[in-house]
């Protein structure tokens, strides 16, 4: 009741009194004022609350902002070391990679330089064999590469191998790169040696231990087919011999007998078969040469290649008399100047004028053999003489008991003339095999 009596009217404003004395002083606070100050009071007031909350806080914001920055830190310096143990793994990975490629790389030109130095065991005995009529086929120079190695090289050489050294090349070729290969020209085996580049290392490494394997083994097989040829043209010799009726002492070798204790191929080394494979070529080699000159020791050659019979060895009706008469060896048509030949080495113990030989040359061959030349126009040895096969011993004439230029051939063992074409014959059959 007491406010709507007064409803509608002014409210006066709030003043503010001080007394002092006898002085008085007065304010009057209008409602804005108040409602500022009031407002002031209230910042104020929120403003200490907010203050001492943030102090009362702060640490623990601190503290939190503190291990906020210390779990990324850590996180950081975790990943960090992953990266370095990666980093690391990788390196170690890479480090055995290379010891193991340098430790491949040295065992292959450990293998290179011994394939080498069998190639020159090797090259003497094939041109040996050649000189001794041996026909089986060597493998060919350009047909095995080798590629030069070098430990110690960095793995990344690997990748670009170009390979370049002959089976029977006795020296090293260059190196190229850090790994040491050299190019050379394109050969027939370029086939082969394209395959040696490819961009894996451990593939190329692969491919050089391959044929560094192909090469051994064709070493190895090359020492065998050239042992078996060398046996094979002997056995060749020795039976075309017999059956011309040449008493000869060697005996065939059968080359398809087989047998022995078996001994597993691993038991064996390389260099152990290399070593027996020499062994084998070179005994091969020896009894072909023993063959040979026990076959040349016979007078087989004949005296003047190319020149026709005209009288042959036994009875026939004398040239000069016109009765029978034993006619002791065969005559062959010859030119005046014709030049005469050893048939086989031998040591000259008649060399001037014989009766009705004329002007002869006699040559004792060993076994009981010599051989006669009659009717001469020119003597070229002298007594005592040691002539080769096809030795030049004198000329074709018509000296002595002739009626024309010829040859009068003799073939004497022990003192008794037999028949020359026995061993003409004989060497034709066997000269396709000397």
């Amino acid at each position: 009741m007491g406010q709507s009596a007064v409803f509608g009217r002014r409210q006066q404003p709030h003043m503010i009194v001080i007394a002092q004395g006898d002085r008085i002083r007065h304010f009057t606070i209008r409602p804005w004022v108040m409602a500022l100050g009031a407002s002031l009071l209230l910042a104020v007031a929120a403003g200490y609350l907010i203050a001492t909350g943030y102090l009362i806080m702060r640490d623990d914001l601190i503290n939190a902002a503190v291990l906020r920055q210390a779990r990324v830190q850590h996180a950081y310096e975790d990943r960090i070391a992953s990266l370095r143990a990666q980093v690391d793994r990788i390196t170690s990975h890479r480090l055995l990679d290379q010891q193991f490629m340098e430790s491949k790389i040295a065992e292959l030109a450990t293998r290179q330089s011994a394939l080498a130095e069998r190639s020159g065991t090797l090259a003497p005995l094939l041109e040996r064999a050649r000189g001794r009529g041996v026909g089986a086929q060597a493998v060919p120079a350009d047909a095995l590469p080798v590629p030069a190695l070098r430990p110690g090289a960095d793995q990344a050489a690997l990748e670009t191998i170009v390979p370049a050294n002959p089976l029977l090349a006795s020296s090293t070729p260059p190196v190229q790169a850090a790994l040491g290969f050299a190019p050379t020209a394109r050969t027939a085996a370029s086939a082969k040696t394209d395959r040696l580049a490819p961009a894996d290392p451990l593939t190329a490494l692969g491919n050089v231990t391959t044929t560094l394997d192909e090469i051994e083994t064709a070493q190895l097989e090359q020492l065998g087919v050239l042992a078996r040829a060398a046996h094979s043209k002997r056995n060749a010799i020795i039976e075309a011999a017999r059956a011309s009726g040449l008493p000869i002492r060697s005996e065939a070798t059968p080359l398809d007998a087989a047998g022995g204790p078996f001994v597993p191929i691993g038991e064996m080394s390389a260099d152990q078969s290399f070593e027996t494979g020499i062994e084998a070529l070179q005994a091969a080699l020896d009894a072909l040469e023993h063959t040979k000159s026990e076959v040349t020791a016979f007078p087989i050659a004949h005296p003047a290649p190319g020149r026709a019979i005209t009288s042959g060895f036994g009875p026939r009706r004398d040239p000069i008399l016109g009765r029978s008469a034993f006619h002791a060896g065969i005559d062959f048509r010859t030119p005046v100047g014709t030049p005469i030949r050893a048939p086989a080495a031998g040591r000259v113990t008649k060399a001037g004028r014989h009766g009705g030989y004329g002007k002869m040359v006699e040559l004792d061959h060993g076994n009981g053999l010599k051989t006669r030349f009659a009717h001469l126009s020119r003597i070229s040895v002298a007594i005592g003489d040691q002539v080769a096969a096809g030795e030049r011993v004198g000329a074709a004439g018509n000296t002595g008991r002739s009626t024309g230029p010829h040859l009068h051939y003799e073939v004497r063992k022990n003192g008794k003339a037999v028949n020359p074409m026995r061993y003409l014959k004989a060497g034709t059959r066997i000269g396709n095999h000397l």
